[in-house]
C-alpha cells in the first residue's frame, strides 16, 4: 500500500489498517480476549505477521478466514484496505450459510419479529423476577 511495504507488522496495527476494527485499542482488546487466531491459535497483540499467514477473526457473529495479501501499517480508505486481505471460500459460504439460517430462525419464530414494548417489557422483566427467585 505504501511505497515502502513493510515486511512485518504488528497484528494489532495490521487489524486497524485493514478496517477489521476502528481503533488499535479495540483491535488489541479482542486479540487479547480470543476473538482473533493465528493459524488456529491464540496470539498475542505484537505478534509480526507476514505476508501469506492465516487469520481467524471473529467479530458478532460472524467468523471469518482470511489470508494476508499485503501488510500495511497506515490505516487508509475501505477500497484499499480490502486489498490487504482474502477471505477464503469456505469461509464465505460458511458466514452466509449462519446469516441464512439466523435470517429463517428470526421469521420462524414470532417471538422475534418485534421489540418489545412497554407492557411485554414489564411481563419479561416479572417473569425474571419470579424465575430467579426459585
Amino acid at each position: 500500500m505504501t511505497e515502502t511495504t513493510p515486511e512485518k507488522v504488528r497484528l494489532d496495527k495490521w487489524l486497524w489498517a485493514a478496517r477489521f476494527y476502528k481503533t488499535r485499542a479495540i483491535a488489541k482488546k479482542s486479540v487479547e480476549g480470543g476473538k482473533v487466531h493465528f493459524d488456529g491459535h491464540r496470539c498475542k497483540v505484537s505478534k509480526m505477521l507476514e505476508l501469506g499467514d492465516v487469520l481467524q477473526i471473529t467479530q458478532g457473529l460472524d467468523e471469518k478466514t482470511v489470508v494476508i495479501k499485503s501488510l500495511s501499517g497506515t490505516r487508509r480508505g475501505a477500497p484499499e484496505a480490502a486489498l490487504l486481505y482474502e477471505e477464503t471460500p469456505k469461509s464465505i459460504k460458511l458466514r452466509m450459510d449462519e446469516s441464512e439460517r439466523r435470517r429463517k430462525f428470526r421469521h420462524a419464530n414470532p417471538i422475534f419479529d418485534h421489540k418489545p414494548n412497554k407492557k411485554e417489557r414489564r411481563q419479561i422483566h416479572h417473569f425474571n423476577e419470579v424465575n430467579s427467585d426459585s
